[in-house]
């Protein structure tokens, strides 16, 4: 009881990558605690699949293996969790914000009256003191996020229902194995006790998943383009830098909508979060539902006309000037010194 939950999706075989980071920010927040962290997959042919969650810190893996159970289907999923939620009464639920997570968070969080709060950037544990009770809270949940457009950070608790409930998106934790692996135990699932016949009504033929064309999750330099590179044309430059560092194309919200380019490429509270070594924001203003996405890069250089410009605050180096001049020098420059 009072563990730590993470529900793990399985595609393929694999473990999804934002199940990896939650597990990581799942095994710091458990050391904090003194509690245990307890990973939960539901699938089919899942054997060892215990092996490379207990790298990432899961002292306990929660298996239920069958056929019925993959692909992913929302109601058996949701009985299964709801079930082993109420069985084994975890403190903390984290989930993925991806399409999966979405929807099967919600559904449970429902189910159990529990809270539940979106997208967040941040999870850490603190105390809490009600305004009008005076009830003292201890080694709540600081669910983190923005709110109200992006315009303030929100911090969020749920001092009286269990578990608390969080959905995070992929790349806004980090991903690393636990400095001591967990134990890994597995204990099988008994799912068909809270499966229901109706919950397997729907059967899934077949699947058409089309492979992302752009993927800039994963890459270690990014130039970006902002809506200060003034149109589609000018916008190549972005592309011409990009190709000459070897790094992908990112975007704020406002080019994309100008339709300077693609809505994959978007970084930001709305788009991608990513965390390259290298973020090269070219006409960027930096409002924080773009800062959101970015702000855990390595390395940050901004290019903006406007020497206060927001992004200027979180750049370690801040090139005040015109994109359409600056740009092509930094093409010209690094070809000449490059080997």
């Amino acid at each position: 009881m009072d563990n730590i939950f993470v529900y793990c999706e399985i595609e393929n075989g694999a473990v999804a990558d934002v199940s990896l980071e939650l597990l990581t920010k799942g095994r710091e927040l458990a050391n904090t605690l003194g509690c245990k962290l307890e990973a939960l997959a539901i699938g089919h042919n899942l054997a060892g699949i215990e092996t490379e969650l207990a790298r990432y810190g899961a002292d306990t893996v929660w298996v239920a293996d069958d056929k019925e159970l993959a692909p992913f289907r929302t109601l058996p999923h949701c009985a299964i969790v709801c079930g082993l939620f109420e069985q084994e009464k975890p403190q903390i639920a984290l989930f993925g914000a991806t399409p999966t997570g979405r929807d099967l968070a919600p559904r449970v969080s429902s189910t159990l009256h529990s809270g539940l709060t979106a997208d967040c950037t941040s999870l850490v544990i603190g105390d809490h003191k009600d305004a009008k009770s005076g009830t003292e809270y201890k080694n709540l949940l600081y669910q983190i996020r923005p709110a109200f457009g992006g315009n303030i950070i929100a911090t969020i608790v749920n001092p009286d229902h269990r578990p608390q409930m969080a959905t995070v998106r992929e790349g806004v934790m980090r991903k690393e194995y636990a400095p001591v692996p967990g134990a890994g135990e597995v204990k099988q699932v008994e799912w068909k006790k809270w499966v229901k016949e109706s919950d397997l009504v729907v059967k899934i033929i077949d699947r058409q998943i089309e492979e992302r064309k752009i993927n800039i999750k994963g890459a270690s330099v990014i130039v970006a383009g902002g809506y200060g590179m003034g149109s589609k044309e000018n916008f190549k430059l972005v592309h011409e830098l990009a190709s000459v560092l070897g790094a992908e194309v990112g975007a704020s919200r406002a080019a994309v909508d100008a339709g300077f380019t693609d809505h994959a490429r978007q970084v930001g509270q709305t788009g991608v979060t990513v965390r390259p070594k290298l973020y090269i924001a070219c006409g960027i203003s930096g409002q924080i539902q773009h800062t959101a996405g970015m702000d855990q890069s390595s390395m940050i250089i901004s290019i903006n006309t406007d020497p206060e410009a927001p992004i200027n605050k979180i750049a370690d180096y801040a090139i005040t000037g015109d994109v359409n001049e600056i740009i092509p020098k930094m093409i010209k420059y690094y070809k000449q010194n490059s080997k």
